[in-house]
């Protein structure tokens, strides 16, 4: 299909430039008046892929078309505009993607005014926006992570002028404040406190798709915890990229661990970050996540690798020597942390021996919980371009390896909570069996038990019977509502 001259795609190049210039901070919201009513008795349907910081886009998302008067839509067929918000981290990602995109074809038919619009993180890829143009006409708006802000206007050209628009902006980017939300929770709730990542990791896509490490002040986001507090949550997540490099491009003198310290005093019942990168892990931030019963004992340290070499050709700026100190300190200066991690295996050409010193990782730290992965090649990365001849075979293999290791140890680390009494916040009743409860520990346990008169919300005491790989099974003692 031919390129309108008022589209604007992605440029991979252009995304990966990094300068010294100042952040451009914009703290004003205002909905034009020709925007404000549009959606007025038509509905908006929000399909998320991807991470929490996806998550969080999509509430920025929904509450925009709040304010622009739609209302949500319980399904997409009865939808008026539907946004599929991105992840572009791996394959499988973008496979689903194009399903749903396909499937929505026949709704597109029926309702030839339905604006399908796809954002997010695989909007910035240009083979993924080119292959959208050529292959998806249903698709009537494309953008990326940079312009969320401009979604009414946007909205307005595809469904007024009846243009099929792309706006991707490959660029640093900048940090918004006061832009509408709607929270897709009542108890937890995400808060993002910087943008974008500045590590390229030769083998990730995110510093391209996400721009710059840019913050947000310290003052903006206490602003946000307290007003969450006062409007009753009780667990905040704080979300970057990389939470760990927070405040090193703000011209003050706090970090992540200052930070830390602060929000914990807002006295908001339960707080945990995602996601840390061990190069920034800081000796600070331990004390932080020790000294504070608000910040949870639970750390997720992507591993990736057991090995230097591979680590060395990923770009993750440590060895695995240092990955196992830094592990050891955590694990003793927080009473009763637990650990998570990603790990990738069939890096273009592990070895056997390289993967080995991966499991013997794993065998070492036995992590609470591991996010396993076969390695993805994301075009426009440096690994991308590397010979691998390693076949997906073998490289399944692994992956089964990995997965039967890193299961024994999460099943004896659940064991030792059998006959023990954890805090759980409630989520609500659970998906698989309504007659039972679900919610977390303070480690990220998953916990289902039986209970009455609990609601989502309460903090319940469950006494544990049962542990099993990936939760654990019990029955609520008692319960306070506030702590």
């Amino acid at each position: 299909m031919k390129i309108k001259s008022d589209w604007i795609l992605p440029d991979l190049k252009a995304a990966q430039k990094r300068t010294k210039k100042a952040v451009p901070y914009i703290n004003h919201f205002e909905l034009e008046d020709y925007v404000r009513y549009i959606g007025k008795g038509k509905k908006y349907y929000i399909s998320t892929f991807g991470c929490q910081a996806n998550q969080r886009d999509s509430e920025t998302l929904a509450g925009i078309l709040d304010a622009m008067n739609f209302e949500p839509s319980e399904s997409p067929e009865k939808a008026d505009v539907v946004l599929i918000n991105t992840c572009a981290v791996r394959q499988n990602a973008e496979e689903k993607v194009l399903g749903q995109v396909g499937n929505l074809k026949r709704v597109y038919r029926e309702n030839k005014d339905l604006v399908i619009g796809v954002c997010g993180c695989m909007a910035q890829e240009e083979k993924l926006v080119h292959t959208i143009i050529d292959k998806y006409p249903q698709v009537r708006l494309m953008f990326g992570t940079h312009n969320i802000q401009d979604l009414p206007n946007m909205l307005y050209k595809v469904m007024y002028q009846h243009e099929r628009l792309i706006q991707i902006y490959s660029k640093e980017g900048e940090v918004y404040e006061n832009l509408p939300v709607h929270r897709f929770g009542n108890n937890k709730a995400w808060v993002n406190i910087m943008y974008g990542c500045d590590k390229f990791c030769t083998y990730c896509i995110v510093p391209y798709t996400r721009g710059k490490e840019r913050s947000r002040t310290m003052d903006e986001i206490l602003k946000e915890v307290n007003e969450l507090k006062n409007d009753g949550y009780k667990e905040i997540t704080l979300l970057g990229q990389n939470v760990n490099a927070y405040g090193k491009d703000l011209s003050a003198d706090y970090d992540f661990a200052t930070l830390l310290a602060k929000v914990a005093e807002t006295e908001i019942p339960r707080i945990r970050f995602m996601t840390s990168h061990p190069w920034d892990f800081s000796d600070a931030m331990i004390d932080a996540i020790a000294k504070y019963d608000n910040i949870m004992p639970f750390v997720h340290l992507p591993m990736q690798s057991g090995d230097t070499d591979v680590l060395k050709k990923m770009g993750r700026r440590y060895t695995a020597e240092s990955y196992k100190t830094l592990f050891d300190k955590i694990k003793n200066r927080i009473p009763g942390v637990a650990i998570s991690t990603d790990i990738i295996v069939g890096f273009p050409n592990e070895t056997d021996e390289q993967f080995q010193h991966t499991l013997d990782m794993v065998n070492y730290c036995k992590f609470d919980n591991c996010f396993t992965f076969i390695y993805s090649p994301r075009e426009g990365t440096p690994a991308a371009k590397m010979e691998d001849t390693i076949p997906m075979e073998e490289k399944s293999k692994r992956l089964a390896i990995l997965n039967q290791t890193w299961n024994k140890y999460a099943l004896e680390k659940n064991k030792q909570y059998e006959g023990k009494v954890v805090k759980v916040l409630v989520d609500g009743p659970s998906k698989k069996d309504p007659s039972t409860f679900t919610g977390y520990s303070p480690e990220n346990k998953i916990i289902n038990f039986t209970g009455e008169n609990i609601k989502a919300g309460d903090f319940v005491d469950v006494y544990i019977e049962r542990a099993k790989t990936f939760s654990m099974d019990g029955k609520a003692l008692c319960y306070n509502k506030n702590k």
